[in-house]
């Protein structure tokens, strides 16, 4: 009962889904201080956003002076451009504009590193593209930043989230829920930060294709029990959860690394980016619970081939991001 209601609640809203699972991931402005009163800046955009992007401008104001022409191209992933600027007595106070930001559906994250090690770190989105330096940034604005980041990035990653979708199909009961859902935020906690340490390095293009495949095989085996035939997957969803979380947490260290760490908080920016992923992760759990609840209190009729169709839904877009994903390796 409860995998059919919850495939009746989001059937409609999957037929809607746009069929690109990558979102458009925030550009990076990062001024570093070389000398007193002389700082690099560092403007990132990555490459698959580039397009969507190509009105973004960091601008300064007037108190600030240009030192050098601006160099750009692609290097790897993205789009860099470097500069030098100067400011007589630093940079507080200095107000900081993206251009055309309002006009675009992203965020930039500004990081500013000093001489001493100290960094302040700043979200620029399109309700306040503008940010006037601080002096200086405590723990609490990186702990904020990035917990944010992580709320952020686990709501708006289609993929990450059809997974825990799938796997809310196949549990049907809440002690094996608990389990499943545990499991899975154990093991893409423990890559996220072996990753995001360059403990370990796996390329992103494979990852981004194995998660897509992660939710073909869970779509196919949900089907495989509904004919009748449950396999080790419905048994033991647990097992599955940490297997294929330990891929969606390289996938988390993919973003986190195009951001960056603070230096002198990484600790703290990685902990709370992943309690950002987890907090999203239940607040998503918790909605399709929730009208699940709502759903039996009206006592609403739920169609027999809902669960089905929704998983043969699932699966056509996991196929496709797998294939698109895997072409890309040669693109």
């Amino acid at each position: 009962m409860m995998r059919s209601v919850i495939g009746w609640l989001l059937l409609v809203s999957l037929w809607s889904m746009p069929l690109q699972a990558d979102e458009i991931r925030p550009a990076f402005l990062q001024i570093t201080e070389r000398q007193p009163e002389l700082y690099q800046v560092l403007w990132k955009v990555p490459a698959s956003s580039q397009r969507q992007m190509a009105g973004l401008t960091p601008v300064f104001d007037s108190s600030v002076a240009v030192a050098d022409k601006p160099l750009g191209g692609l290097v790897g992933n993205a789009y860099l451009q470097s500069w030098m600027i100067q400011r007589p007595g630093g940079l507080a106070g200095v107000v900081i504009t993206v251009a055309g930001l309002p006009e675009v559906a992203t965020e930039v994250l500004l990081r500013i590193e000093y001489l001493d090690g100290t960094s302040l770190i700043h979200r620029l989105v399109p309700e306040a593209p503008s940010y006037t330096v601080e002096a200086r940034a405590g723990l609490g604005q990186v702990v904020m930043t990035y917990f944010v980041l992580g709320v952020e990035h686990i709501l708006i990653g289609v993929d990450h989230l059809l997974f825990v979708l799938v796997l809310l199909l196949l549990v049907n009961s809440t002690r094996k829920l608990v389990w499943t859902i545990t499991a899975f935020t154990i093991a893409h906690s423990i890559t996220l930060s072996l990753a995001s340490l360059n403990l370990m390095h796996v390329p992103v293009p494979p990852v981004e294709a194995c998660i897509a495949l992660s939710i073909l095989f869970v779509a196919t085996e949900i089907l495989r029990s509904h004919r009748g035939h449950p396999g080790l997957t419905e048994r033991r969803p647990w097992l599955v959860a940490f297997s294929f979380g330990l891929l969606h947490g390289l996938g988390f260290a993919a973003a986190l690394g195009e951001i960056g760490l603070p230096q002198t908080d990484i600790p703290a920016a990685l902990l709370f980016f992943n309690v950002g992923v987890e907090i999203g992760q239940l607040l998503f759990v918790g909605v399709v619970l929730s009208c699940l609840q709502l759903v039996r209190r009206l006592r609403l009729p739920v169609p027999v081939l809902i669960k089905p169709a929704t998983v043969y839904v699932i699966g056509i877009l996991a196929a496709f991001w797998t294939v698109e994903r895997t072409a890309a390796f040669w693109g």
